[in-house]
């Protein structure tokens, strides 16, 4: 993405033209975000102080803060104290979890064992490519994986990724890595996904679907549908999952 593209240095007038009749703070979050999606900044990496920010946009500091400001309560940046702000990543222990609603009745997070069941190449069905924006029988990446608390298997995840930004990924490079799946997208192949929209409904189990959990067949479940987004509102992720409720809740939190 060139310099121009991102809005380096010049007036707010000739960039975010979609966005002219925004609040000024919110036009400079836009630029902001342009610039994460452009990879200008990396997961983990510090990002121009709050000065150089607005002297690069041409604003006020108060502008510029009230922008990072919300890019961090949406946990796209995370503020250290004396340190500066930071792009968030899935790597941080406070944001590691966030994505994972899933907690015991006593309600304390638990580390869960991931283990890939199956991962190959499909091509994506009408479902999959409305879901991902991609065309259908476009190549896909659908991964099987078990993740099981205690030693008790707990959910079933059918992941789904367009195969053109996951080239190279295996259920070698799966089950060989030890830290969280986002963790790995972020580091493996640039994709951070930043937010997530999700669908709940009760399931009765199916065969297969019991047999990887060690139930009855027909008992019910809660089914997860997600879709994850990265930058730019891009959908990255398709997941459907199955989750045993019997020890667990799904939790949430509504402002």
């Amino acid at each position: 993405m060139s310099d121009s593209a991102r809005g380096r240095n010049l007036p707010l007038g000739q960039v975010a033209s979609a966005a002219a009749f925004s609040p000024l703070y919110q036009q400079i979050k836009a630029l902001l975000v342009q610039a994460l999606d452009a990879g200008e900044w990396k997961p983990g990496e510090s990002i121009p102080s709050e000065i150089e920010l607005a002297s690069r946009f041409q604003v006020s500091q108060g502008t510029v803060r009230k922008a990072v400001d919300e890019l961090a309560a949406e946990h796209l940046l995370t503020r250290r104290q004396g340190k500066g702000t930071f792009v968030s990543t899935h790597h941080e222990p406070r944001v590691r979890f966030r994505f994972l609603r899933l907690a015991s009745n006593e309600g304390e997070p638990q580390p869960a064992e991931s283990r890939v069941l199956d991962c190959r190449r499909i091509r994506a069905n009408a479902e999959m490519a409305r879901a991902l924006e991609l065309k259908s029988g476009d190549p896909i990446v659908a991964i099987r994986r078990l993740l099981s608390f205690a030693g008790t298997p707990t959910v079933v995840d059918d992941i789904y990724l367009p195969g053109a930004l996951f080239k190279g990924l295996s259920a070698d490079l799966l089950n060989g890595y030890s830290g969280p799946l986002y963790g790995m997208f972020e580091s493996e192949f640039g994709i951070s996904m930043v937010r997530a929209e999700e669908k709940l409904r009760a399931e009765l189990a199916e065969i297969e679907i019991a047999k990887c959990l060690g139930v009855e067949p027909g008992i019910p479940l809660l089914c997860v549908e997600r879709i994850s987004y990265t930058y730019a509102n891009r959908p990255v992720e398709l997941r459907v999952g199955h989750y045993v409720t019997s020890q667990y809740y799904y939790r949430n939190s509504l402002n």
